[in-house]
C-alpha cells in the first residue's frame, strides 16, 4: 500500500474479528518494518510484549478497564519505553557507526559524553521523556506498517499501568505509553466517517 494511502486510511478500530489469529511470523514482519523508525542518536529505547494467547488477553483486558478490543484483537502490543536503553544500546550504535564509517574510533568518547549530557541520568524526567518520545515514533510506524500489511490497529491509552507491570512482569522503572491492538475489522462493521480534525490554521504558525 502507498504510504499516503496508508496515512489516509488508517483508523483506530474498536471492533475486531474475534477468533482470527495472526501468525508470529506476521507479527515479526510488522515489528521489523516498524523497527526502521527514527530515534534520537539511533538509541531505540523501546521494548514490546506481544500478547496473543487467549488467557493472557483476558488478563490484559482486566488491566485495560475491561475494554473488549483488548481481548478481541488478534494481538495486543504492550509498548514499553525503556530509560536504560541509552546505556544498553549505545555501544552497539557506536560500533555500527564506526564500522560504516560515520565516525572515527577517536570520536567514540565524544559521542558518549554528548549522549550523557543530552539525556541525563536514567532515573531523570528528561530520560523518561526521551524514552517515551522515541517509543511513540516506533508506535506510529507500527500502525502505518500494519495498514500496509492489511491489518487494523488501535492505540490505547486507557489502562492501569501498575496492573500491566504486575501481570506481565514489566520492571517498575519502565513506562508504558500505550497499548496497540492489532487484528482485522469485524465483518459487517461499517466505520463512521473520520471525526473532527482541526484546520491547519488553528495550530500552525509560519515564521
Amino acid at each position: 500500500m502507498d504510504i499516503i494511502q496508508a496515512i489516509k486510511e488508517r483508523r483506530s478500530i474498536n471492533f475486531f474479528e474475534t477468533g482470527k489469529s495472526i501468525s508470529k511470523e506476521k507479527i515479526r514482519e510488522l515489528l521489523e518494518l516498524a523497527n526502521l523508525s527514527p530515534s534520537s542518536m539511533n538509541l531505540q529505547p523501546w521494548r514490546v510484549v506481544v500478547v496473543m494467547e487467549a488467557e493472557r488477553k483476558k488478563i490484559l483486558r482486566k488491566c485495560a478497564f475491561d475494554q473488549p478490543k483488548a481481548e478481541e484483537a488478534s494481538a495486543v502490543l504492550i509498548m514499553i519505553a525503556d530509560p536504560k536503553g541509552v546505556e544498553e544500546n549505545l555501544g552497539q550504535v557506536l560500533d555500527s557507526w564506526q564500522a560504516l564509517g560515520f565516525i572515527k574510533p577517536e570520536m567514540r568518547d565524544t559521542y558518549t559524553g554528548m549522549v550523557k549530557n543530552l539525556y541525563d541520568t536514567e532515573d531523570s524526567l528528561k530520560r523518561k521523556l526521551f524514552a517515551v518520545k522515541n517509543t511513540a515514533l516506533f508506535a506510529m510506524n507500527i500502525m502505518l506498517a500494519a495498514k500496509g500489511l492489511g491489518l487494523e490497529t488501535h492505540p490505547m491509552d486507557g489502562f492501569d499501568e501498575d496492573c500491566l507491570k504486575k501481570e506481565f512482569n514489566i520492571p517498575a522503572d519502565k513506562t508504558i505509553p500505550m497499548l496497540i491492538t492489532v487484528g482485522y475489522l469485524r465483518q459487517g462493521i461499517t466505520l463512521l466517517p473520520r471525526a473532527f480534525r482541526r484546520k491547519i490554521e488553528d495550530f500552525v504558525r509560519f515564521e
